[in-house]
């Protein structure tokens, strides 16, 4: 009889758990009950999260419950995600995101550009890439980003009658293109980046993020664009009729007040992002506010009582599990402990040898445990631990380790824009595709965080 995967990965998480809880570790390195509790606790979580046992949330809730129910840590501390914006943050974009798409602004914007600029292959390529930077602005979610940039680019693809073996092509190109173009912006992926800039000590503007990030990211979007035109060639040369796509795009009518309305309060947003170091408003809640205003009669009227259910329980649920792992690892030294056992005994003098052997680590771990929030809550507070004390400082760690691992897949369930996008029913493309862009894209992941070390050094963070 073939066990099933979930049933295996129920019982391998039960029995890490049980192991850890009782074997003494002391030998290893020192660590409190408490901590060790945690590690026990945190490692069933992460076995589950890697094996699927249940959707993300539901094992998030059973690994919260349990820090309180066990004594582990208090509820002030499981849930301290709360009482920063990084929560609140999420909730806003999430809202921002709805109006942007239930408006129509975002595609309006998306033909567009595509009618101005795509007149070939190459150019398409480029667009999909270009347009995921200049929505990642706008849209602050890569999902819904990325099917509206195919929506639209299969509008293109078929009015090029393209066949369907370069249809998939595109439909994974569009989910790649969100790995590096979210990572531009604090906003680029409200559920990611307000995590990793929860770990800077003084907090982390929305300019301060662009400035660490532009760099890395820039050469990771070109490489990974690169990889594309070379990997995923047409069959047939491209031929448009740009008279269907025209209709596509008349079919939305004239700009709406709807649309108007969400395009003053999108610039309202992203003044107030931009000048956060001057006025001092959180960005955190200065988004939940411009979220919440588009509900608003006369002023809004963008969203509705059911636009709520855009904002996934779920994923924030797995957010404060995810953000709780470095919290509670924190307060009980479980973060401490790892980082004495896994990591060298120093710090690296020379900054690139760190960035390889944060990027190293990383990547193996990340190989095995799949999720990209699983590996954050794991790596990022242990490196910090490792580092402390040594002039690097904690959002350059983190910014690397979310580097090294956002970028990086093989399978698309090493990242969840590749997994989203993966299937029949969504962009058409399987695996395969997935392996034959990842496999070269490793390289990639050690060059980006290569230039992290180099760049961060000029900015003096390391």
């Amino acid at each position: 009889m073939k066990l099933d995967k979930r049933v295996v990965g129920l019982l391998a998480g039960i029995l890490a758990c049980a192991l850890v809880w009782v074997v003494p570790l002391d030998g290893l390195a020192p660590i409190s009950a408490a901590g060790q509790h945690c590690l026990a606790l945190t490692l069933m979580t992460v076995v589950w999260w890697a094996t699927g046992v249940a959707q993300p949330a539901y094992v998030s809730a059973v690994y919260l419950a349990l820090l309180i129910l066990t004594g582990t840590a208090d509820t002030g501390t499981v849930f301290a995600s709360w009482t920063k914006m990084q929560m609140w943050m999420v909730i806003g974009a999430y809202l921002i995101a709805a109006a942007v798409k239930d408006s129509g602004l975002g595609e309006r914007i998306a033909y567009w550009f595509a009618l101005k600029f795509v007149r070939g292959w190459t150019s398409l390529v480029v667009s999909i890439f270009a347009l995921t930077f200049i929505l990642s602005l706008l849209i602050p979610h890569p999902f819904p980003r990325a099917f509206m940039i195919l929506a639209v680019m299969l509008v293109i693809c078929d009015a090029a009658k393209m066949s369907r073996a370069d249809k998939i092509k595109v439909g994974f190109l569009v989910f790649a293109a969100a790995a590096p173009g979210s990572m531009f912006f604090l906003t680029g992926d409200a559920t990611l980046n307000p995590l990793v800039a929860s770990y800077a000590a003084d907090g982390c503007s929305f300019i301060q993020w662009f400035v660490y990030m532009s760099v890395p990211m820039l050469v990771a979007t070109l490489c990974t664009l690169g990889l594309g035109l070379v990997l995923f060639r047409p069959e047939t040369q491209m031929r448009i009729d740009f008279d269907e796509v025209r209709t596509k795009q008349a079919a939305l009518g004239r700009v709406g007040s709807k649309e108007k309305r969400t395009v003053v309060w999108l610039v309202i947003a992203i003044a107030l992002w931009l000048t956060e170091s001057m006025t001092g408003l959180n960005i955190g809640f200065v988004t939940l506010l411009v979220g919440a205003v588009l509900a608003l009669p006369v002023i809004g009227e963008v969203i509705t009582p059911a636009t709520w259910n855009s904002v996934p329980i779920n994923t924030l649920v797995f957010l404060t599990a995810a953000m709780g792992i470095g919290t509670v690892g924190e307060a009980t030294g479980m973060n401490a402990w790892i980082a004495s056992v896994v990591l060298p005994d120093s710090v690296p003098g020379n900054a690139l040898v760190l960035a390889l052997l944060i990027a190293g680590i990383t990547v193996i771990i990340h190989m095995f445990m799949g999720s990209v929030m699983a590996v954050l809550g794991i790596c990022v507070p242990a490196f910090i631990a490792f580092t402390a004390g040594s002039g690097v400082s904690d959002i350059a760690v983190a910014m690397m380790v979310f580097s090294a691992i956002n970028i990086h897949y093989i399978l698309p369930f090493h990242n969840l824009a590749i997994l989203v996008g993966e299937g029949e029913d969504n962009a058409g493309y399987s695996s395969k595709e997935a392996v034959r862009m990842g496999t070269p894209l490793t390289a990639v992941v050690f060059v980006v965080v290569l230039v992290e070390a180099v760049w961060f050094r000029l900015l003096g963070l390391m």
